[in-house]
């Protein structure tokens, strides 16, 4: 028996109208706070490295600033770069990382309605996109757009992502608070009902420390990471409901600093060679399998 679709419904429904307005608005101040995202964004380079791939068309999903796509424009020198974002103001900050030698391509686009023909892209890569959309819908467009044999590396956010400030919000009120970020095994279990094979996740937890909550915020607000939730509280936190939320926070306080802790899941699977349904049941192989059968890869 299938699982079922990852739905964005009850505390996964988002505003794709927030989603968007957030991370323009924060494409000035991305670069400078995006301390989590440029680790992530390396680590996923470096695993290119375990694959045997000689892409002609490469789409970096949810591009922000650029930065993955002149790292990509320089491992792929030979292929065509698309820097697609559903936020304009991020693709302008991208513009200016281009270089007249090295250009890479830019695409306002959502990114479950890619503007792309059908197996017209060899390497989709995406670094934290996936927390801000409904993955099914996503994973069904990668699909979509990925030639046979075509590769999907990709990191998001688990369920313990944010978890100090998510309790902390929980002594306060019962609102919706912190966005809701979906499990890994569930992120795979969609990738599978995408048709796409082999898929391998795995998770890693990093944790930042603030001196207080304010600056966790600022940083959140900085990168675009706000509350996106369709049933959030609309409006300004009064200052004593907001204290009342700091407080909370303080029994995590370790050392004079106080955590925030990160799930990050990394994900990868491959196209098939062919357009055939996988069978109820099929299950991904470890990542030293995947090592192992790289050199079979190659074009």
């Amino acid at each position: 028996m299938t699982s079922s679709p990852l739905k964005a419904t009850g505390a996964y429904a988002l505003d794709t109208r927030w989603v968007r307005r957030s991370f323009d608005r924060a494409s000035a101040t991305y670069d400078a706070s995006a301390v989590l995202q440029r680790e992530i964004r390396s680590l996923l380079l470096e695993r290119l490295d375990l694959t045997a791939l000689t892409p002609q068309v490469v789409l970096d999903a949810g591009a922000g600033t650029g930065a993955a796509c002149r790292a990509l424009k320089t491992r792929y020198p030979k292929a065509r770069v698309l820097a697609l974002d559903s936020a304009l103001g991020m693709l302008r900050g991208a513009a200016a990382r281009r270089s007249w030698f090295r250009p890479f391509f830019n695409v306002v686009a959502d990114a479950a309605r890619l503007p792309l023909a059908d197996g017209s892209v060899d390497l989709v890569l995406s670094n934290f996109m996936l927390p801000w959309c409904e993955p099914d819908a996503v994973f069904a467009e990668f699909r979509r757009v990925l030639a046979p044999r075509g590769f999907l590396t990709f990191s998001s956010l688990g369920p313990d992502t944010l978890k100090e400030l998510r309790e902390a919000w929980a002594e306060v009120d019962s609102h919706s608070r912190v966005l809701q970020f979906i499990d890994m095994h569930d992120l795979g279990d969609a990738l599978v009902r995408a048709g796409f094979i082999e898929p391998v996740l795995d998770v890693e937890r990093y944790t930042l420390e603030y001196a207080d909550v304010r600056a966790l915020a600022q940083d959140l607000k900085a990168v675009g990471a706000r509350n996106a939730t369709a049933g959030r509280l609309k409006g300004l936190t009064g200052p004593r409901t907001f204290a009342r939320m700091e407080a909370a926070y303080e029994v995590h306080r370790r050392a004079g600093r106080l955590p925030a802790t990160y799930e990050v899941v990394f994900g990868q699977a491959w196209s098939p060679v062919a357009s055939v349904a996988l069978p109820d049941g099929a299950a991904g192989i470890s990542l030293e399998d995947l090592r192992r059968q790289l050199p079979t890869r190659r074009r």
